[in-house]
């Protein structure tokens, strides 16, 4: 059985209720949330241009899974799509690659799903990144995580999830 970290969230819509709503399809058609965070709130991260967004609420799960971490993102990215996630289409660059462009502009949304980690797996592949490639400079990540993972150690930087949280 396979144990992926994943972080849920949003800012658009009724944030609680989409939060549990993804956290059932998760259940459904990704495996068995075997621990969940509380419920964060956050400030935006990023640049937003000239908007100023509504706060993101994030939920850490650590489901296990018989999926591929190829076969959870594409379950992520269908039940992001249901709860009314548009994403900007690139030419050239992966959906799941479209958050890594150099000088992005943020976008408000009603659900994100991210791969934080995948087992103890690197994975670097077109479209998908794991370890999550800026989890670690990232509070509203790290929080949440470290709630229910604290121990767990970054198969590349080699940090407890805890001493991350500690560094930023």
């Amino acid at each position: 059985m396979n144990k992926v970290a994943l972080l849920i969230g949003g800012n658009q819509g009724d944030r609680r209720a989409l939060i549990r709503q993804a956290a059932e399809m998760i259940r459904q058609d990704i495996g068995s949330v075997v621990l969940a965070s509380r419920v964060y709130e956050s400030k935006p991260w990023g640049h937003f241009g000239e908007v100023t967004p509504q706060n993101f609420l994030n939920q850490a799960l650590l489901v296990e899974t018989e999926l591929t971490a190829h076969q959870v993102l594409e379950e992520a990215l269908l039940i992001e799509a249901i709860l009314g996630r548009l994403r900007p289409q690139t030419p050239g660059v992966a959906i799941h690659a479209v958050a890594e462009l150099p000088k992005r502009v943020y976008q408000s949304r009603p659900m994100d799903i991210d791969i934080i980690f995948y087992n103890d797996e690197v994975i670097n592949t077109p479209g998908l990144t794991v370890p999550h490639p800026c989890m670690h400079q990232r509070r509203f990540v790290l929080e949440p995580l470290a709630e229910i993972i604290p121990d767990y150690r970054h198969p590349v930087l080699q940090k407890t999830v805890k001493e991350l949280l500690y560094e930023v």
